[in-house]
């Protein structure tokens, strides 16, 4: 079905529009699902207005999205398999990005409803995965090729692990505040009168910080989305890096050095990308020949091309899908058990500077991401701060408690962001305001935990169902 959809039809334009909308309206719904968790202790305590507290957050989360990179969003992309991201005859991923947007905004809107702290993070790996598995499925791969495992369990681990920090060190530095701040104000509920002036600016930073945080993590999960939908509307102008310059040029030669690798250690798709291979050592070798200037470089840009309709697009957009289905390969190898140490580091070497050519994000996408996020952060945000300020634990959060989540959240997001890691901003800043509670004494009201423990576990296997199932739907010629 899709998968054979004519790039230059009214239809594969009129889908891709629709996705481009959807990825923004996914953005806006995490600014507005996640802005609780920086919002919410400000809050509750009195130290800024909601109107204020929203205001600042969306700036902060905007700035952090200007200045975090673009790491975490081709650490998810690279989740999807090469076959994916390159539909056969050239088409765009139409499929890919209509399930894995409605997959999840549809559970990012519904947890919201019901006012559970979800992860956007999340919802959106669990319909990454989801669109592999259906892919599998339809291509009658086996699941252990069809997926990215060694990439998958690595982002699975910084989200598992991050929420039991951030419970961990938040409720120990509660405690070493107990042990060295004595004024009895930090530690009971705010009532009408903000807490002591440095507490109160303790506060005011730290929500800043877990803003600009969340923003250079989440922010960038939809840059890589937004680049994907882009590609398939411009080929012309954005299927490869305007800015790469020389990389362009020496993508022939750096694939000669790649093939010994994929034939040594490729998978059931190396033939694949050896095709691939060839296919871009003999453009470069016929432009050589011909003298002709390369159709790598760079188009003029004034004007956006849409849609692959002339011979550059469709050749600029053939050469990034030849590109993915090499690095896929160069991975594999990296994984494999017996490769040597020399070709590992050879694999890894030739993937950075593939990596050059295709990942890379404009200016005008940063600010389309940060904008969103920024505007959904100002909105929506009433439902998960009464969950956190009210609902966690059976007293009302303290000052003391919301400085000490708040310090741990924005150390460990903002680490994240910077290392490339995906992790769950709601996650760290629940278990961190949790570990407060406990370490507290007050205590968890664990009907409220159970329901957003229920929603965090069934996240994964719901969006996988979710965005699976259509793709299978979408893809499947039997249908």
């Amino acid at each position: 079905m899709l998968n054979h959809l004519d790039p230059a039809s009214t239809l594969a334009f009129g889908l891709l529009v629709f996705s481009l909308l959807m990825v923004v309206m996914f953005e806006a719904t995490n600014g507005f699902h996640d802005a609780a968790n920086a919002v919410a202790t400000v809050i509750y305590t009195k130290s800024l207005q909601p109107a204020q507290a929203v205001v600042l957050s969306g700036v902060m989360n905007f700035v952090g999205v200007m200045v975090g990179g673009i790491a975490v969003a081709y650490a998810l992309v690279e989740l999807l398999p090469a076959e994916v991201l390159s539909p056969p005859d050239g088409g765009p991923a139409v499929a890919m990005l209509v399930s894995l947007f409605l997959a999840a905004l549809s559970w990012n809107i519904g947890t919201w409803w019901l006012g559970l702290p979800n992860s956007s993070s999340h919802c959106l790996i669990g319909s990454i995965i989801g669109v592999a598995l259906g892919n599998a499925f339809v291509r009658s791969r086996s699941l252990s090729d069809g997926v990215h495992w060694a990439q998958l369990w690595k982002v699975l681990e910084a989200l598992a692990l991050s929420p039991l920090l951030g419970f961990v060190l938040a409720g120990a530095l509660y405690f070493l505040c107990r042990k060295t701040l004595h004024d009895k104000n930090l530690y009971e509920p705010v009532t009408d009168k903000p807490p002591i002036w440095w507490m109160r600016g303790i506060l005011v930073l730290t929500c800043s910080g877990v803003s600009f945080a969340h923003g250079t993590n989440d922010g960038q999960k939809s840059i890589g989305l937004i680049m994907l939908t882009i590609i398939g509307l411009f080929p012309a102008t954005y299927a490869l890096n305007p800015t790469a310059g020389q990389s362009l040029h020496d993508l022939p030669a750096v694939m000669t050095r790649a093939e010994p690798l994929i034939r040594k250690y490729g998978d059931d798709e190396k033939d694949s990308a050896l095709a691939a291979a060839h296919n871009i050592e003999g453009l470069g070798a016929s432009q050589a020949a011909g003298g002709q200037a390369s159709v790598l470089e760079p188009p003029d840009g004034h004007t956006l091309e849409v849609g692959p309709h002339s011979p550059a697009a469709k050749l600029r957009s053939n050469v990034r899908d030849d590109v993915y289905r090499v690095i896929s390969e160069l991975k594999h190898a990296e994984e494999t058990k017996d490769i040597s140490s020399d070709d590992k580091k050879q694999a890894q070497s030739i993937t950075k500077e593939l990596g050059g050519a295709v990942e890379y994000a404009p200016m005008w996408v940063r600010m389309l991401s940060a904008l969103c996020l920024g505007i959904g952060t100002m909105i929506g945000y009433k439902r998960i701060v009464k969950t956190l300020g009210e609902r966690l634990g059976n007293v009302h959060l303290t000052p003391a408690q919301g400085a000490s989540a708040e310090v741990i959240s924005a150390i460990l997001i903002g680490t994240a962001g910077f290392t490339g890691l995906p992790v769950s901003t709601t996650h760290i800043v629940t278990s961190g305001i949790a570990g407060t509670m406990v370490t507290s004494g007050a205590g968890l009201r664990y009907g409220v935990i159970s329901r957003i423990v229920i929603a965090w576990v069934f996240t994964l296997p719901a969006t996988i169902l979710i965005a699976g199932g259509i793709y299978y739907l979408l893809t499947n010629p039997k249908f």
